[in-house]
């Protein structure tokens, strides 16, 4: 079976649709040598769509899914609709999915990720989360929620945290605004528990964070949050992500990468050292834990 010829970089939308096509195999407990062998694929051809070499032929692609079991109408769309728009540069996902397919294309991502340079002005970034805190910031802004869509998220966004516990952790540097230490998400407990945890993270020789003090004034990351991922294989490039009110929006021109990551460098340039971040961090804890707040 033939292949898209493709000699520029992955688009998101490929890189996706190579993770999905992994999964699915893997799901349907075939190795790559089983697949060639049942559908004519060639071997070479397999593993090059498999890690976003190429884009598959449609014929191709449908002898995968009829492989893997794919039956559900909504699935197939989805896929045949990535591979054919495979070629697009940037994605808005909308929010229209439950848990866990709302998260798992930014997952995905971030878990195949080598680094993570992460700037928040209004949470402490997912990755540094306690649980209660994560399900406070979730209650807060999902108000709507059930219980179980509550428990769902806060259980996918502990699981990323694994990432940071792997033999070879994915490198994170944050960055926060002030205003997320003086906001108290879930109450004084819970804050002071948050922080504690960001202070004992930020030990850790992969980790750097980093506070822009309301002293700075404006800055540079005042339009808001956003995610510059960075991938082991230089043939991927980087890829933005900012979440939006409208859906998970993931940039990858390279106008908008190099943008947003010299974003990035302004707000480390502003932002307090990482020993004075923490000093700020840990005045934050004591102020709280003064007023009652570990008890």
């Amino acid at each position: 079976m033939e292949l898209s010829a493709r000699r520029q970089p992955p688009t998101v939308r490929l890189r996706r649709l190579a993770a999905e096509l992994r999964g699915l195999r893997t799901a349907a407990g075939l190795t790559r040598d089983e697949v060639s062998e049942q559908t004519s694929i060639n071997p070479a051809t397999l593993y090059r769509i498999e890690t976003a070499k190429v884009r598959p032929q449609r014929r191709t692609l449908m002898a995968m899914l009829d492989k893997y079991g794919v039956t559900h109408e909504d699935k197939r769309s989805e896929l045949i609709a990535l591979s054919r728009e495979a070629a697009q540069l940037g994605w808005l996902q909308a929010y229209e999915s439950e848990l866990p397919e709302l998260y798992t294309t930014y997952i995905s991502f971030e878990a195949e990720a080598r680094s993570v340079r992460n700037y928040e002005s209004l949470f402490v970034p997912g990755l540094l989360q306690t649980e209660n805190y994560a399900r406070a910031v979730i209650r807060g802004v999902l108000p709507l929620a059930t219980d179980a869509d509550v428990q769902a998220r806060v259980e996918a966004r502990m699981q990323r945290q694994e990432s940071l516990r792997k033999t070879e952790p994915l490198r994170l540097w944050a960055i926060l605004d002030e205003a997320v230490l003086h906001r108290l998400t879930g109450g004084p407990a819970v804050m002071a528990q948050q922080l504690d945890a960001l202070v004992s993270v930020a030990g850790q020789p992969h980790v750097t964070l980093q506070v822009i003090p309301f002293t700075s004034g404006a800055h540079a990351g005042m339009p808001g949050s956003f995610v510059v991922m960075d991938f082991p294989d230089p043939a991927d490039p980087a890829l933005v992500y900012v979440d939006s009110m409208a859906g998970d929006l993931f940039l990858e021109r390279e106008a908008d990468v190099r943008r947003y990551t010299s974003t990035f460098e302004h707000l480390r340039a502003t932002a307090l050292d990482p020993t004075s971040s923490i000093k700020l961090i840990q005045e934050h804890a004591a102020a709280i834990s003064q007023k009652g707040g570990t008890g």
